[in-house]
């Protein structure tokens, strides 16, 4: 088959005017990986992860399991993770994974030794501040390298007691599941007590893979609490279900071109958040129906602007983007505000890029207004444009949905997609018909 994306120099030229028909099956969840990963480490005990995701941020997590003293073996769609013998210290390099970052300080504070954390630029940019705050409070001797709330951090291992803490997860969800995990590991029952909570999803995913460990975690909705008792984590076996927020490119592009797809592997009642981006496609007006062997999304007769609160699918900020301007009437993305602190600032980077396409965008305080200016196909402006990604994968394969609809889009730096999505461009091309 005739490869339909141009390799040039600075990207790959997006092929417009094709429509997207067929079916895929998107990757593994990144974060039910990561949260396996994690709990393998503090279960000390071998492990077995049938269809891991295989991406950059589970090499970087299985590197920092391995300068651990852990030892792991892949074979086909299975990881075998086992306990060698464990050093006590060393430096980890997270790259840009902000979920291991957060993780392992606090999975680390649950066993002796001292480590240092550090990754790229941009995770120096993220914060880590509350739940480092948190960890102190519950006995950790956790140390700043440089800049208060920022890695590269110092961690001093086998410190964490327990009792009641307060927990700040306004800017990042991933504050309650690190210390949840790491709880199970602390000398004494530990009691967290939770205020707004953003991406609230990713916290009952954390919960249902601590469960397959063996651990009991009782949230208290009314009081706001999450109590975790010490517990010994079973070694298990888990699988790793696919991935809804990958899963929602195939279904956005299918959207932007009057195509369809069907999209294998997805459980229909999962918890995972980004489950609920497909009735947000039928409230826009495309046709999602599932099946027993999957979901099938259909281009409807006219896409509707929506006005939403995507503070628990923050993911999503991007792919709804890049669906609005073809919309009918105005779109509205409010309570994403944390989404600053992401792999970019991801709305500054959409209002950035879809603003050099030609979309009516604009940042508010805490979210996306975007006209439907294209909702009009003879509106779509056609001038050759090259649109960055700021590293970040989400942003570059929302950025190339866009490309098949809006002509003379390149889009820099793809290799990017590698951190959560390393088959994109392949299923890209798989999906894409003349």
């Amino acid at each position: 088959m005739t490869s339909m994306l141009k390799s040039v120099s600075n990207g790959y030229e997006i092929p417009s005017g094709l429509v997207v028909s067929g079916r895929v099956r998107p990757p593994s969840s990144k974060s039910l990986t990561q949260r396996a990963l994690n709990l393998s480490f503090l279960a000390k005990r071998p492990c077995v992860i049938r269809r891991p995701l295989i991406s950059e941020d589970t090499d970087l997590y299985l590197a920092a399991l391995e300068s651990l003293g852990y030892q792991w073996t892949r074979d086909g769609h299975q990881l075998s993770i086992d306990p060698g013998k464990f050093t006590d210290g060393g430096r980890i390099g997270c790259g840009l994974n902000g979920t291991m970052l957060r993780f392992l300080t606090a999975a680390l504070s649950t066993v002796p030794g001292e480590w240092i954390l550090d990754g790229s630029e941009r995770l120096r940019q993220r914060p880590v501040g509350p739940l480092v705050e948190a960890l102190r409070a519950l006995g950790a001797d956790i140390r700043y390298e440089d800049r208060e709330g920022f890695a590269p951090i110092s961690v001093f291992g086998g410190s964490l007691g327990g009792g009641r803490v307060e927990l700040d997860a306004s800017q990042s969800s991933q504050f309650v599941s690190a210390l949840l995990m790491a709880a199970t590991q602390a000398e004494d029952e530990v009691e967290i007590r939770v205020g707004t909570v953003v991406s609230g999803p990713y916290v009952e995913l954390t919960q249902e893979v601590m469960s397959s460990f063996g651990a009991v975690c009782v949230h208290d909705k009314q009081a706001g609490t999450y109590r975790v008792e010490p517990v010994a984590l079973a070694g298990v076996e888990v699988e790793v279900e696919v991935d809804f927020s990958s899963a929602a490119y195939p279904a956005a592009a299918a959207i932007v071109t009057g195509g369809s797809v069907w999209i294998e592997g997805l459980r229909r009642n999962s918890l995972q958040g980004d489950r609920r981006f497909l009735n947000v496609l039928g409230e826009m007006g495309a046709e999602v129906k599932w099946h027993d062997e999957g979901v099938e999304v259909r281009a409807g007769t006219q896409l509707q602007g929506i006005e939403i609160d995507l503070s628990e699918m923050p993911d999503q900020v991007p792919t709804i983007a890049v669906l609005a301007p073809f919309a009918r009437g105005e779109t509205l993305v409010k309570n994403v505000g944390h989404l600053r602190l992401k792999e970019s600032d991801r709305l500054a980077a959409m209002v950035t890029e879809l603003g050099r396409m030609g979309a009516a965008i604009k940042e508010t305080a805490d979210g996306l207004e975007i006209e439907g200016t294209w909702a009009d196909r003879g509106a779509i402006p056609s001038s050759a444009v090259t649109v960055e990604t700021y590293g970040d994968h989400r942003v570059a394969m929302s950025l190339a949905i866009c490309g098949l609809a809006r002509p003379g889009v390149t889009v820099g730096t793809p290799g990017v997609v590698a951190k959560s999505y390393p088959s994109f461009w392949d299923d890209f091309e798989n999906l894409l018909l003349e």
